[in-house]
């Protein structure tokens, strides 16, 4: 069974990651992998409405004969990864409370 994952926390996994470095598509895609199930497919138009929004940026940069397309996190990213880092945390907070209720039910 897979949990279906919201684009607010898409997108903070997207910005978590380019906040530490930027990325280009592939190897990005590859990075969200080790945390969700989600092909390439679904990444890019992702990333791309990401840009619409102002969360990042794009750069090519020439590897191997062939241009690569860098994205990188911007301030407008930043902003909307601290929120999504914090309805996170409000999210977690909430289901552990159901998950881990004390069994005496004191809670």
């Amino acid at each position: 069974m897979k949990i279906q994952v919201a684009a607010d926390l898409l997108d903070g996994l997207v910005l978590a990651l380019l906040n530490r470095k930027d990325y280009y598509g592939y190897s990005l895609t590859q990075d969200i992998q080790k945390a969700i199930s989600i092909s390439e497919s679904t990444m890019y138009p992702v990333l791309r409405r990401m840009r619409r929004n102002g969360y990042l940026t794009t750069y090519d940069q020439a590897y191997q004969g062939r241009n690569r397309r860098y994205y990188k996190i911007t301030d407008e990213g930043r902003e909307h990864l601290k929120k999504v880092l914090e309805m996170w945390s409000n999210y977690k907070e909430s289901l552990d409370k159901v998950f881990f209720v004390s069994s005496k039910g004191d809670e």
